[in-house]
């Protein structure tokens, strides 16, 4: 497997590339089969997670016209790993609705968003059901559902509460306090030491600002965990 070793910059970048896609045909090689549902759906959700690192690697390194295929590959694995998951594995649709959305792909996400809101998130009472309940309806413009969902998630201690203020002001259309949830969702993600496959990247804020640009909302963020530049088309795709 490749390694990042002291790397900086766009090496790094290529070799965290080069390691997802490379997690990613290893673990396809090794998809159990159907018979050992537990297995498959744990192997199917790390398949996720490779695919949709190769896709952030791809934003990071400006290749964003290669990520959309590698995001795709990860929102179909989510969705495959669902059926046999535990109950309440409510980020398998986080997942799936995240990686179409930073794919710019709003037909797709809406679709996944419609799926996500089947699963009964809606009525969970997990905060994580909730939050995929919020992005899902916030994906789909209906956003007096967005901001119920949000309401109940953004005062409790078991979740992050800039992510829950982030996701009702975009439902209130409202740039003032986006603008500082959001920085504080970015800020959270330069103050860790953890990251989803050991990838620097603020995933959340990129979509963040996907669901923000849709409703006309322009936030100008700079940050070594977000892609250089502006957004590439009005869509919400991040460049």
């Amino acid at each position: 497997m490749p390694e990042t070793g002291s790397q900086t910059g766009e090496q790094a970048w290529v070799a965290h590339l080069e390691r997802e896609e490379w997690r990613y045909r290893d673990g396809e090689a090794r998809l159990p089969q159907a018979d050992d549902a537990d297995a498959r759906q744990r192997q199917l959700t790390r398949l996720g997670n490779a695919a949709g690192g190769a896709g952030l690697a791809l934003l990071m390194l400006g290749r964003a016209d290669e990520a959309p295929e590698w995001f795709a590959r990860s929102a179909a694995r989510y969705r495959e790993s669902f059926a046999e998951a535990p109950p309440g594995s409510w980020g398998r649709p986080i997942g799936a609705v995240k990686a179409l959305v930073l794919a710019g792909d709003w037909p797709a996400a809406e679709e996944a968003a419609r799926w996500a809101l089947e699963t009964d998130a809606p009525a969970a009472e997990s905060p994580i059901g909730r939050y995929a309940a919020a992005l899902a309806t916030l994906v789909l413009g209906d956003d007096v559902q967005a901001r119920e969902h949000a309401d109940a998630i953004r005062t409790r201690d078991d979740f992050p509460s800039d992510v829950g203020d982030a996701l009702a002001y975009l439902a209130a259309e409202d740039v003032l306090g986006y603008t500082e949830a959001v920085e504080a969702v970015l800020e959270s993600f330069e103050t860790r030491e953890e990251y989803l496959e050991e990838l620097p990247v603020a995933d959340t804020v990129l979509v963040l600002q996907a669901l923000a640009r849709r409703r006309g909302i322009e936030v100008e963020l700079s940050s070594a965990l977000l892609p250089a530049g502006r957004p590439s088309s009005a869509d919400g795709a991040p460049s």
